[in-house]
Protein backbone atom coordinates (compact mmCIF):
# COMPACT_ATOMS: atom_id res chain seq x y z
CA UNK A 1 0.00 0.00 0.00
CA UNK A 2 1.52 3.28 -1.18
CA UNK A 3 1.57 6.32 1.70
CA UNK A 4 0.49 8.98 0.55
CA UNK A 5 2.40 12.67 0.96
CA UNK A 6 -0.59 14.34 2.21
CA UNK A 7 -4.38 13.66 3.47
CA UNK A 8 -6.76 14.79 1.20
CA UNK A 9 -9.13 15.92 3.83
CA UNK A 10 -6.08 18.05 5.50
CA UNK A 11 -5.74 20.07 1.89
CA UNK A 12 -9.56 20.75 2.00
CA UNK A 13 -9.50 22.14 5.54
CA UNK A 14 -6.63 24.63 4.18
CA UNK A 15 -8.42 26.31 2.03
CA UNK A 16 -11.99 25.77 3.78
CA UNK A 17 -10.34 28.16 6.29
CA UNK A 18 -8.86 30.62 3.45
CA UNK A 19 -5.22 29.27 4.19
CA UNK A 20 -2.68 29.10 1.61
CA UNK A 21 -1.63 25.71 -0.23
CA UNK A 22 2.08 24.84 -0.41
CA UNK A 23 3.73 24.14 -3.80
CA UNK A 24 3.85 20.83 -2.51
CA UNK A 25 0.36 20.45 -1.25
CA UNK A 26 -0.49 21.28 -4.99
CA UNK A 27 1.89 18.90 -6.74
CA UNK A 28 0.22 16.31 -4.59
CA UNK A 29 -3.03 17.07 -5.04
CA UNK A 30 -3.23 17.14 -8.75
CA UNK A 31 -1.30 14.04 -9.11
CA UNK A 32 -3.28 12.51 -6.70
CA UNK A 33 -6.62 13.42 -8.14
CA UNK A 34 -5.22 12.02 -11.64
CA UNK A 35 -3.97 8.89 -10.33
CA UNK A 36 -7.16 8.26 -8.32
CA UNK A 37 -6.21 8.69 -5.00
CA UNK A 38 -8.29 11.45 -4.46
CA UNK A 39 -12.00 10.68 -4.48
CA UNK A 40 -14.14 12.92 -7.06
CA UNK A 41 -16.17 14.13 -3.82
CA UNK A 42 -12.86 15.28 -2.11
CA UNK A 43 -11.46 16.99 -5.26
CA UNK A 44 -15.64 18.73 -5.96
CA UNK A 45 -15.11 19.88 -1.86
CA UNK A 46 -11.78 21.35 -2.94
CA UNK A 47 -13.49 22.81 -5.83
CA UNK A 48 -15.97 24.83 -4.36
CA UNK A 49 -13.83 25.78 -0.97
CA UNK A 50 -11.73 27.36 -4.39
CA UNK A 51 -14.64 28.73 -5.66
CA UNK A 52 -15.64 30.26 -2.26
CA UNK A 53 -11.92 31.56 -0.68
CA UNK A 54 -10.03 31.63 -3.77
CA UNK A 55 -5.95 31.37 -4.82
CA UNK A 56 -3.43 33.72 -4.97
CA UNK A 57 -1.38 34.12 -7.73
CA UNK A 58 0.98 31.99 -6.62
CA UNK A 59 -0.87 29.03 -6.04
CA UNK A 60 -2.93 29.47 -9.90
CA UNK A 61 0.75 29.73 -11.50
CA UNK A 62 1.64 26.55 -8.90
CA UNK A 63 -1.69 24.40 -9.98
CA UNK A 64 -1.39 25.70 -13.32
CA UNK A 65 2.18 23.94 -13.68
CA UNK A 66 1.29 21.19 -11.77
CA UNK A 67 -1.77 19.97 -14.55
CA UNK A 68 0.79 20.64 -17.55
CA UNK A 69 3.28 18.01 -15.69
CA UNK A 70 0.59 15.79 -15.06
CA UNK A 71 0.84 15.12 -19.16
CA UNK A 72 3.32 15.68 -22.25
CA UNK A 73 3.58 18.70 -23.62
CA UNK A 74 4.51 19.67 -27.23
CA UNK A 75 7.57 20.57 -29.46
CA UNK A 76 7.37 22.46 -32.07
CA UNK A 77 11.17 23.53 -32.15
CA UNK A 78 11.17 20.95 -35.21
CA UNK A 79 9.63 23.52 -37.49
CA UNK A 80 11.51 25.24 -40.16
CA UNK A 81 11.03 28.26 -42.68
CA UNK A 82 12.16 28.17 -45.68
CA UNK A 83 15.92 29.35 -45.35
CA UNK A 84 16.45 26.89 -42.48
CA UNK A 85 15.30 28.81 -39.38
CA UNK A 86 12.73 28.11 -36.59
CA UNK A 87 9.55 29.04 -37.33
CA UNK A 88 7.63 30.95 -35.38
CA UNK A 89 4.15 29.61 -33.35
CA UNK A 90 1.22 31.23 -32.67
CA UNK A 91 -2.14 30.41 -31.30
CA UNK A 92 -5.78 32.01 -30.21
CA UNK A 93 -7.85 30.94 -27.84
CA UNK A 94 -11.78 32.21 -26.82
CA UNK A 95 -13.38 32.10 -23.76
CA UNK A 96 -16.61 31.16 -25.91
CA UNK A 97 -19.25 33.69 -27.17
CA UNK A 98 -22.18 33.24 -29.92
CA UNK A 99 -21.60 33.45 -33.47
CA UNK A 100 -17.62 33.26 -32.84
CA UNK A 101 -16.27 31.88 -35.39
CA UNK A 102 -13.02 33.67 -35.80
CA UNK A 103 -10.74 30.73 -35.30
CA UNK A 104 -11.79 29.42 -38.94
CA UNK A 105 -10.77 32.75 -41.14
CA UNK A 106 -7.85 33.39 -38.08
CA UNK A 107 -5.67 30.45 -38.60
CA UNK A 108 -5.24 30.52 -42.30
CA UNK A 109 -5.05 33.98 -42.49
CA UNK A 110 -2.23 33.99 -40.00
CA UNK A 111 -0.29 31.28 -41.34
CA UNK A 112 0.11 33.72 -44.74
CA UNK A 113 3.25 35.69 -43.25
CA UNK A 114 5.27 32.03 -42.13
CA UNK A 115 3.65 31.82 -38.87
CA UNK A 116 2.75 28.37 -37.79
CA UNK A 117 -0.91 28.28 -35.73
CA UNK A 118 -1.42 25.18 -33.74
CA UNK A 119 -4.62 25.25 -33.23
CA UNK A 120 -6.29 23.29 -30.54
CA UNK A 121 -10.16 23.41 -30.33
CA UNK A 122 -12.95 21.86 -28.84
CA UNK A 123 -16.78 21.06 -29.02
CA UNK A 124 -19.48 23.04 -28.31
CA UNK A 125 -21.68 23.01 -25.27
CA UNK A 126 -24.44 25.04 -24.19
CA UNK A 127 -25.42 28.28 -25.94
CA UNK A 128 -21.73 28.40 -27.24
CA UNK A 129 -20.68 26.67 -30.61
CA UNK A 130 -17.79 24.95 -31.12
CA UNK A 131 -15.03 24.91 -33.84
CA UNK A 132 -14.49 21.08 -34.16
CA UNK A 133 -18.44 21.02 -34.36
CA UNK A 134 -18.43 23.78 -37.37
CA UNK A 135 -15.29 22.24 -39.45
CA UNK A 136 -17.15 18.57 -39.37
CA UNK A 137 -20.06 20.44 -41.56
CA UNK A 138 -17.19 20.05 -43.98
CA UNK A 139 -17.72 16.93 -46.22
CA UNK A 140 -14.25 14.78 -45.26
CA UNK A 141 -13.39 16.91 -42.71
CA UNK A 142 -11.71 15.34 -39.58
CA UNK A 143 -10.48 16.32 -36.16
CA UNK A 144 -8.08 13.68 -34.73
CA UNK A 145 -4.53 13.86 -35.99
CA UNK A 146 -1.60 12.13 -34.79
CA UNK A 147 1.29 14.48 -33.88
CA UNK A 148 2.77 13.45 -36.66
CA UNK A 149 0.02 14.44 -38.96
CA UNK A 150 -0.35 18.04 -37.28
CA UNK A 151 3.53 18.54 -37.48
CA UNK A 152 3.42 17.75 -41.47
CA UNK A 153 0.67 19.86 -41.99
CA UNK A 154 1.93 22.62 -39.65
CA UNK A 155 5.10 22.36 -42.13
CA UNK A 156 3.61 21.91 -45.27
CA UNK A 157 0.24 24.28 -44.99
CA UNK A 158 1.34 26.26 -42.08
CA UNK A 159 -1.96 25.58 -39.93
CA UNK A 160 -4.02 23.22 -38.32
CA UNK A 161 -7.25 23.48 -36.39
CA UNK A 162 -7.42 19.72 -34.01
CA UNK A 163 -8.87 18.08 -31.57
CA UNK A 164 -6.12 18.23 -28.59
CA UNK A 165 -5.07 14.74 -27.78
CA UNK A 166 -5.37 13.36 -24.84
CA UNK A 167 -1.70 13.11 -23.30
CA UNK A 168 -2.07 17.22 -22.91
CA UNK A 169 -3.06 17.95 -19.67
CA UNK A 170 -5.02 14.65 -18.38
CA UNK A 171 -5.82 16.75 -14.96
CA UNK A 172 -7.71 19.03 -16.61
CA UNK A 173 -9.95 17.07 -18.49
CA UNK A 174 -10.59 15.05 -15.02
CA UNK A 175 -10.77 18.38 -13.45
CA UNK A 176 -13.17 20.50 -16.03
CA UNK A 177 -15.43 17.22 -16.32
CA UNK A 178 -16.12 17.69 -12.10
CA UNK A 179 -16.23 21.17 -12.04
CA UNK A 180 -18.99 20.55 -14.76
CA UNK A 181 -21.51 18.75 -12.70
CA UNK A 182 -20.61 20.58 -9.17
CA UNK A 183 -21.00 24.22 -9.90
CA UNK A 184 -17.91 24.88 -9.38
CA UNK A 185 -17.16 26.42 -13.96
CA UNK A 186 -17.53 29.78 -12.52
CA UNK A 187 -14.42 29.99 -10.14
CA UNK A 188 -11.56 32.62 -12.20
CA UNK A 189 -8.40 30.23 -10.45
CA UNK A 190 -10.12 27.45 -12.16
CA UNK A 191 -10.62 28.54 -15.16
CA UNK A 192 -7.74 30.23 -15.83
CA UNK A 193 -5.62 27.41 -14.77
CA UNK A 194 -7.58 25.10 -16.91
CA UNK A 195 -7.56 27.05 -20.37
CA UNK A 196 -3.77 27.93 -19.42
CA UNK A 197 -2.64 24.61 -18.88
CA UNK A 198 -3.75 23.32 -22.03
CA UNK A 199 -2.17 26.02 -23.97
CA UNK A 200 1.62 26.24 -22.02
CA UNK A 201 0.93 22.13 -22.70
CA UNK A 202 0.29 22.69 -26.16
CA UNK A 203 4.00 24.39 -26.71
CA UNK A 204 3.42 27.56 -28.64
CA UNK A 205 5.13 30.19 -28.74
CA UNK A 206 3.01 32.90 -28.69
CA UNK A 207 -0.98 33.23 -26.99
CA UNK A 208 -3.35 35.44 -27.49
CA UNK A 209 -6.72 35.37 -25.84
CA UNK A 210 -10.17 36.60 -26.88
CA UNK A 211 -11.93 37.11 -23.64
CA UNK A 212 -15.42 37.91 -23.88
CA UNK A 213 -18.13 40.21 -22.43
CA UNK A 214 -21.21 40.33 -22.16
CA UNK A 215 -24.53 38.19 -22.34
CA UNK A 216 -23.43 35.77 -24.20
CA UNK A 217 -20.20 35.16 -22.48
CA UNK A 218 -18.88 33.31 -19.87
CA UNK A 219 -17.88 36.54 -18.26
CA UNK A 220 -20.97 38.45 -18.13
CA UNK A 221 -19.10 42.22 -16.43
CA UNK A 222 -15.76 44.05 -17.34
CA UNK A 223 -14.41 43.71 -14.14
CA UNK A 224 -14.85 39.43 -13.97
CA UNK A 225 -13.13 39.50 -17.47
CA UNK A 226 -10.56 41.74 -16.71
CA UNK A 227 -9.52 39.43 -13.61
CA UNK A 228 -9.62 36.65 -16.41
CA UNK A 229 -7.75 38.27 -18.70
CA UNK A 230 -5.23 39.35 -16.18
CA UNK A 231 -4.53 36.15 -14.71
CA UNK A 232 -4.20 34.30 -18.18
CA UNK A 233 -1.79 36.35 -19.36
CA UNK A 234 0.55 36.15 -16.00
CA UNK A 235 0.45 32.82 -16.28
CA UNK A 236 1.52 32.69 -19.73
CA UNK A 237 4.09 34.81 -19.17
CA UNK A 238 5.30 33.65 -16.69
CA UNK A 239 5.32 29.91 -17.87
CA UNK A 240 7.53 31.67 -21.11
CA UNK A 241 4.69 32.00 -23.61
CA UNK A 242 4.66 35.91 -24.91
CA UNK A 243 0.86 36.44 -23.71
CA UNK A 244 -1.38 39.07 -24.64
CA UNK A 245 -5.74 39.27 -23.76
CA UNK A 246 -8.30 41.08 -26.28
CA UNK A 247 -11.09 42.03 -23.76
CA UNK A 248 -14.45 42.05 -27.02
CA UNK A 249 -18.35 42.17 -26.64
CA UNK A 250 -20.20 39.67 -26.52
CA UNK A 251 -23.37 41.19 -25.87
CA UNK A 252 -24.10 41.03 -29.60
CA UNK A 253 -23.85 37.82 -31.43
CA UNK A 254 -20.57 38.25 -33.95
CA UNK A 255 -21.41 37.99 -37.48
CA UNK A 256 -24.73 37.48 -38.99
CA UNK A 257 -24.77 33.69 -38.36
CA UNK A 258 -25.12 31.39 -35.00
CA UNK A 259 -25.09 27.61 -35.69
CA UNK A 260 -22.38 25.00 -37.93
CA UNK A 261 -22.22 25.23 -41.61
CA UNK A 262 -23.76 28.82 -41.75
CA UNK A 263 -20.55 29.87 -39.63
CA UNK A 264 -18.10 28.13 -42.35
CA UNK A 265 -20.41 29.73 -45.07
CA UNK A 266 -19.68 33.43 -43.13
CA UNK A 267 -16.04 32.75 -42.18
CA UNK A 268 -15.31 31.87 -46.02
CA UNK A 269 -16.92 34.69 -47.28
CA UNK A 270 -14.21 36.97 -44.91
CA UNK A 271 -11.80 34.84 -46.48
CA UNK A 272 -13.06 35.79 -50.29
CA UNK A 273 -12.27 39.77 -48.71
CA UNK A 274 -16.23 40.34 -47.96
CA UNK A 275 -18.29 38.93 -45.24
CA UNK A 276 -19.83 40.93 -41.59
CA UNK A 277 -17.55 43.98 -40.87
CA UNK A 278 -17.43 42.70 -37.14
CA UNK A 279 -15.90 39.30 -38.28
CA UNK A 280 -13.81 41.33 -40.53
CA UNK A 281 -12.28 43.50 -37.56
CA UNK A 282 -11.76 40.92 -35.09
CA UNK A 283 -10.16 38.73 -37.16
CA UNK A 284 -7.70 41.46 -38.67
CA UNK A 285 -7.03 42.61 -35.13
CA UNK A 286 -6.55 39.39 -33.37
CA UNK A 287 -4.15 38.45 -36.81
CA UNK A 288 -2.46 41.44 -35.98
CA UNK A 289 -1.98 40.59 -32.27
CA UNK A 290 -0.91 36.92 -33.05
CA UNK A 291 1.70 38.29 -35.37
CA UNK A 292 3.08 40.87 -33.20
CA UNK A 293 3.44 38.34 -30.60
CA UNK A 294 5.39 35.83 -32.93
CA UNK A 295 8.20 38.88 -33.82
CA UNK A 296 6.13 39.54 -37.18
CA UNK A 297 5.20 43.34 -37.52
CA UNK A 298 1.69 43.81 -38.49
CA UNK A 299 -0.51 46.20 -40.59
CA UNK A 300 0.85 49.21 -39.57
CA UNK A 301 4.71 47.88 -40.74
CA UNK A 302 5.62 45.95 -43.93
CA UNK A 303 3.14 45.65 -46.14
CA UNK A 304 3.59 41.87 -46.95
CA UNK A 305 2.20 41.65 -43.09
CA UNK A 306 -0.69 43.18 -43.40
CA UNK A 307 -3.54 40.54 -42.73
CA UNK A 308 -6.57 42.75 -43.99
CA UNK A 309 -4.82 42.50 -47.44
CA UNK A 310 -4.00 38.97 -47.10
CA UNK A 311 -7.80 38.65 -46.63
CA UNK A 312 -8.49 41.02 -49.71
CA UNK A 313 -6.14 39.46 -51.97
CA UNK A 314 -6.75 35.67 -51.89
CA UNK A 315 -3.99 34.47 -50.02
CA UNK A 316 -5.95 33.82 -46.84
CA UNK A 317 -8.35 31.71 -48.87
CA UNK A 318 -5.60 29.43 -50.97
CA UNK A 319 -3.84 28.72 -47.25
CA UNK A 320 -7.75 27.61 -46.53
CA UNK A 321 -8.60 25.69 -49.19
CA UNK A 322 -4.77 23.54 -47.90
CA UNK A 323 -5.34 23.70 -44.83
CA UNK A 324 -8.99 21.82 -45.40
CA UNK A 325 -8.18 19.36 -47.45
CA UNK A 326 -5.12 18.68 -45.43
CA UNK A 327 -7.58 16.99 -43.20
CA UNK A 328 -9.68 14.86 -45.38
CA UNK A 329 -12.10 18.07 -46.27
CA UNK A 330 -13.30 19.27 -49.84
CA UNK A 331 -13.44 23.05 -49.42
CA UNK A 332 -15.01 23.31 -52.47
CA UNK A 333 -18.10 20.65 -51.34
CA UNK A 334 -21.66 21.83 -50.74
CA UNK A 335 -22.34 22.34 -47.14
CA UNK A 336 -25.28 21.08 -45.30
CA UNK A 337 -28.31 23.12 -45.39
CA UNK A 338 -31.40 22.41 -42.49
CA UNK A 339 -34.27 20.80 -44.18
CA UNK A 340 -36.64 23.33 -42.18
CA UNK A 341 -37.12 27.11 -41.54
CA UNK A 342 -39.01 29.61 -39.67
CA UNK A 343 -38.76 33.43 -39.71
CA UNK A 344 -38.96 35.86 -36.84
CA UNK A 345 -40.09 39.36 -37.89
CA UNK A 346 -39.94 42.99 -36.63
CA UNK A 347 -42.75 43.84 -34.53
CA UNK A 348 -42.38 47.55 -34.86
CA UNK A 349 -40.84 50.12 -36.88
CA UNK A 350 -38.14 51.52 -35.30
CA UNK A 351 -34.04 51.00 -34.72
CA UNK A 352 -33.04 47.88 -33.78
CA UNK A 353 -31.57 48.87 -30.05
CA UNK A 354 -30.52 44.75 -28.66
CA UNK A 355 -29.95 42.00 -29.87
CA UNK A 356 -29.29 39.75 -26.56
CA UNK A 357 -26.52 37.03 -27.61
CA UNK A 358 -27.22 34.63 -24.94
CA UNK A 359 -30.95 34.05 -26.16
CA UNK A 360 -29.80 33.89 -29.88
CA UNK A 361 -27.09 31.04 -28.48
CA UNK A 362 -29.87 29.28 -26.59
CA UNK A 363 -31.99 29.58 -29.79
CA UNK A 364 -29.41 28.25 -31.84
CA UNK A 365 -28.60 25.28 -29.24
CA UNK A 366 -32.31 24.73 -29.27
CA UNK A 367 -32.54 23.94 -33.25
CA UNK A 368 -30.04 21.16 -33.03
CA UNK A 369 -26.36 23.61 -33.28
CA UNK A 370 -25.07 22.93 -30.02
CA UNK A 371 -25.43 19.90 -27.40
CA UNK A 372 -26.80 19.86 -23.99
CA UNK A 373 -24.06 16.95 -23.11
CA UNK A 374 -20.88 15.90 -24.76
CA UNK A 375 -21.86 12.59 -26.18
CA UNK A 376 -24.93 14.47 -27.86
CA UNK A 377 -24.78 14.65 -31.24
CA UNK A 378 -25.12 18.45 -33.23
CA UNK A 379 -27.35 19.09 -36.64
CA UNK A 380 -24.90 20.64 -39.12
CA UNK A 381 -27.18 22.75 -40.63
CA UNK A 382 -29.17 23.75 -37.74
CA UNK A 383 -28.69 27.45 -36.22
CA UNK A 384 -30.07 31.11 -36.62
CA UNK A 385 -29.43 33.50 -39.62
CA UNK A 386 -29.87 37.44 -38.63
CA UNK A 387 -30.97 40.01 -41.29
CA UNK A 388 -30.64 42.67 -38.72
CA UNK A 389 -27.93 44.07 -35.91
CA UNK A 390 -28.27 46.57 -33.34
CA UNK A 391 -28.51 50.10 -34.96
CA UNK A 392 -30.02 48.73 -38.33
CA UNK A 393 -33.59 50.53 -38.96
CA UNK A 394 -36.52 48.06 -39.48
CA UNK A 395 -39.78 48.29 -40.28
CA UNK A 396 -43.09 45.75 -39.15
CA UNK A 397 -43.14 42.53 -40.21
CA UNK A 398 -39.53 42.42 -41.57
CA UNK A 399 -37.66 39.44 -41.37
CA UNK A 400 -35.36 39.69 -38.05
CA UNK A 401 -33.91 36.02 -38.11
CA UNK A 402 -34.36 32.91 -39.77
CA UNK A 403 -34.55 29.20 -37.38
CA UNK A 404 -32.83 26.70 -39.19
CA UNK A 405 -33.37 22.92 -38.26
CA UNK A 406 -34.22 19.64 -39.21
CA UNK A 407 -36.18 18.46 -36.90
CA UNK A 408 -39.23 21.45 -36.83
CA UNK A 409 -40.80 20.40 -33.75
CA UNK A 410 -37.39 22.32 -32.31
CA UNK A 411 -39.05 25.51 -33.20
CA UNK A 412 -41.09 26.34 -30.46
CA UNK A 413 -38.75 26.23 -27.71
CA UNK A 414 -36.66 28.31 -30.00
CA UNK A 415 -38.67 30.63 -30.23
CA UNK A 416 -39.17 30.70 -26.48
CA UNK A 417 -35.25 31.39 -25.96
CA UNK A 418 -35.83 34.39 -28.33
CA UNK A 419 -38.97 36.51 -26.28
CA UNK A 420 -37.67 39.95 -25.43
CA UNK A 421 -34.26 39.39 -27.24
CA UNK A 422 -34.71 41.85 -30.29
CA UNK A 423 -35.29 45.49 -28.27
CA UNK A 424 -36.78 48.00 -30.99
CA UNK A 425 -36.86 51.30 -30.19
CA UNK A 426 -38.77 54.52 -32.18
CA UNK A 427 -35.73 56.10 -33.42
CA UNK A 428 -32.48 58.16 -32.34
CA UNK A 429 -29.43 57.45 -32.10
CA UNK A 430 -27.96 54.23 -30.75
CA UNK A 431 -24.91 54.66 -28.66
CA UNK A 432 -22.02 53.29 -30.01
CA UNK A 433 -20.49 50.29 -28.16
CA UNK A 434 -16.83 48.96 -29.28
CA UNK A 435 -16.02 45.76 -30.87
CA UNK A 436 -12.95 45.95 -28.61
CA UNK A 437 -13.01 47.05 -25.28
CA UNK A 438 -9.35 46.53 -24.24
CA UNK A 439 -6.11 45.10 -24.55
CA UNK A 440 -4.45 43.68 -21.78
CA UNK A 441 -0.83 42.28 -21.87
Amino acid sequence: MTTEAFDAVDIIRTKRDKGTLSAAQIDWTIDAYTRGAIAEEQMAALNMAILLNGMDRAEISRWTAAMVASGERMDFSALRTPDGRVKATADKHSTGGVGDKITLPLAPLVAVFGVAVPQLSGRGLGHTGGTLDKLEAIPGWRAVLSTAEMMSQLQDVGAVVCAAGSKLAPADRKLYALRDVTGTVESIPLIASSIMSKKIAEGTGALVLDVKVGSGAFMKDAASARELAETMVALGTGAGVRTVALLTDMQTPLGLTAGNAIEVEESVEVLAGGGPPDVVELTVRLAEEMLEAAGVRGATGMSRADPAAALRDGRAMDVWNRMIAAQGGDPRAKLPVARESETVYAQADGVLVELDARAVGVAAWRLGAGRARKEDAVQAGAGVRLHAKPGDAVRRGQPLMTLLTDTPERFGRAKEALEGAAVIAAGGDLPSRPLILDRIG
